[in-house]
């Protein structure tokens, strides 16, 4: 009878190490199942950016406002005066005319923001011997006008107005009148200024001048600078300094000149339109 309690005391721990074994199993195969996962989740960062970059958050990010871009120089209408380069406002342009200006025989449209305006007035040539302007260069001569350039006397200026240029295509139609860089130049009767205008490629810094009675243009070229003060539609008096003597637009460097030109105005008074006359026996005063 004693041996029985011995054989269930050997059955009832062998059952507990088998609960023991298989608990250890389970642990283990949890642990298992553990183990393939990371037990914290890694956040996801920003890809790397360059050195000194502002991050801007989504929600702060700057909203865009739809615009048109702004009117270029060349979207004005057609047919109004060209371009000065004193008007901040953009004009449109006439068609190119016969510029009547030009030092060393160039084409001389200038160059005004983007977009081409004509450099100087259009100007149509008299026939020569039976001038229909003789009668307007003996209305103006009769004037006395002040020559132009200050210390040059009538006896010292040379008459050029039918002189070739642009390769015999056409005639200077203006004479120009030599002096040293910076000599004042000087309104040559009473007026105003019709047009204070910059040509690149011609005239350069040039000045357009009505008469009292705006039915004549003077046209003054290759400055070196306007006088201090100067503006579109102040009055002029005889005699005024208006500018200086220079080279700029197309002239020789080497050979600093007042360009002068008169012109007749059609009835719409245009200033950079007309019909050319000859200054030099207009300045001789005959």
């Amino acid at each position: 009878m004693a041996a029985r309690p011995a054989r269930k005391s050997g059955w009832g721990q062998a059952l507990g190490w088998f609960v023991v074994l298989a608990a250890l199993l389970l642990g283990a195969s949890w642990l298992l199942r553990q183990a393939g996962q990371p037990l914290i989740q890694p956040r996801e960062s920003a890809p790397p950016t360059d050195a000194g970059a502002v991050q801007t958050p989504i929600s702060q990010a700057p909203r865009q406002r739809d615009s048109a871009p702004p009117p270029g120089p060349g979207d004005a209408a057609a047919g109004a005066a060209p371009e000065s380069v004193l008007v901040s406002r953009t004009e449109a342009k006439p068609p190119a005319p016969i510029a009547i200006d030009a030092a060393g025989g160039a084409a001389h449209a200038p160059i005004t923001g983007s977009a081409a305006a004509p450099a100087e007035p259009t100007a149509t040539p008299a026939p020569h011997g039976d001038d229909p302007l003789a009668e307007d260069i003996a209305r103006l001569a009769a004037r006395r006008l002040t020559l132009p350039v200050r210390g040059v006397g009538a006896g010292q200026l040379i008459d050029t107005y039918t002189e070739a240029r642009a390769g015999g295509a056409r005639s200077h139609e203006a004479i120009d009148i030599m002096a040293p860089a910076g000599t004042p130049v000087l309104a040559v009767e009473d007026g105003r200024v019709a047009r204070l205008f910059f040509s690149q490629g011609g005239g350069g810094i040039t000045l357009y001048q009505f008469d009292p009675d705006e039915q004549y243009a003077y046209y003054y070229a290759h400055l070196e600078r306007y006088a201090d003060g100067l503006r579109d539609g102040q009055p002029l008096r005889r005699g005024q300094v208006i500018g200086y003597v220079g080279a700029s637009g197309n002239a020789n460097p080497q050979a600093p000149h007042l360009h002068f030109a008169i012109f007749k105005l059609g009835p719409d008074k245009r200033w950079w339109k007309g019909e050319a006359l000859n200054p030099y026996p207009v300045l001789r005063g005959r």
